[in-house]
């Protein structure tokens, strides 16, 4: 009985959970839509653009603080504004190298959460999988920087702009590769959506490719989609952490 008992109320308290989560989300939700309902192709660099485009992430990174408190602040909430910096920075081309700079902190705050104790790690038996994963991913990312190298050499500042991306890379890759060790499905899929953004993101600005039609909607989608994932999976890591500690009170 008491086992039936303590299965009930983990399955309220997870549905109560979850609709409380997608309350406080609200805000992330409609910030989201505000700022592809206001940007156009021609819009101009400004400091309302740049807050219109960092306010879902602050809300994001404000709706996680409010869950975990403080113990994210150097993990998630400290890569949400992180990554809230950037974006401000990318409104501006001319300060691309310094919004690449803040969302590499965010990938490595993000690395660090991934290795704490509230998300569990891989077992032995499946070890052997995780690591050939890994090496996919590393192998994925050395392949991109290989393909995107003659555009970089042609780039402003491409002395400091091809150590800085391939340092990048590096960094985005570990935080894919760390997720991919959580076994945590919205961390994995956020981190994955993460680096579709990047590359994206990379395609356009470099010139690798021809002007994409809706490419910062392409960019954005998966950006906003990826902060989202990452952001539910912590709260949701804590939340397990948490009962966890109950069960064995």
């Amino acid at each position: 009985m008491d086992i039936l008992e303590t299965a009930a109320y983990d399955r309220r308290q997870r549905r109560n959970m979850s609709c409380a989560l997608l309350f406080s989300l609200s805000p992330f939700f409609l910030s989201t839509a505000v700022y592809f309902y206001l940007w156009t192709p021609d819009s101009p660099a400004s400091i309302m653009s740049a807050g219109v485009k960092s306010a879902p992430t602050l809300l994001l990174a404000a709706a996680v603080l409010s869950w975990n408190g403080g113990q994210s602040v150097l993990g998630v909430v400290g890569g949400l504004l992180f990554s809230a910096v950037g974006d401000c920075c990318l409104v501006w081309p001319e300060l691309f190298l310094h919004g690449m700079a803040a969302f590499a902190v965010a990938h490595l705050l993000y690395s660090l959460t991934f290795l704490s104790s509230r998300y569990v790690a891989y077992s032995s038996s499946s070890s052997s999988w995780i690591r050939f994963l890994y090496l996919i991913l590393f192998m994925v990312g050395g392949g991109v920087y290989i393909y995107i190298y003659p555009f970089l050499q042609k780039a402003p500042n491409s002395d400091i702009m091809l150590p800085a991306v391939g340092v990048y890379i590096v960094l985005i890759s570990l935080m894919g590769a760390l997720a991919i060790r959580t076994r945590h499905v919205p961390t994995l899929l956020g981190s994955l959506s993460f680096m579709v953004s990047d590359l994206s993101l990379a395609l356009q600005v470099f010139k690798v490719t021809d002007p994409i039609e809706h490419g910062n909607a392409i960019v954005m989608v998966t950006y906003y989609l990826a902060q989202l994932l990452i952001a539910v999976g912590d709260v949701k890591a804590v939340e397990k952490e948490d009962f966890a500690k109950w069960k064995r009170s």
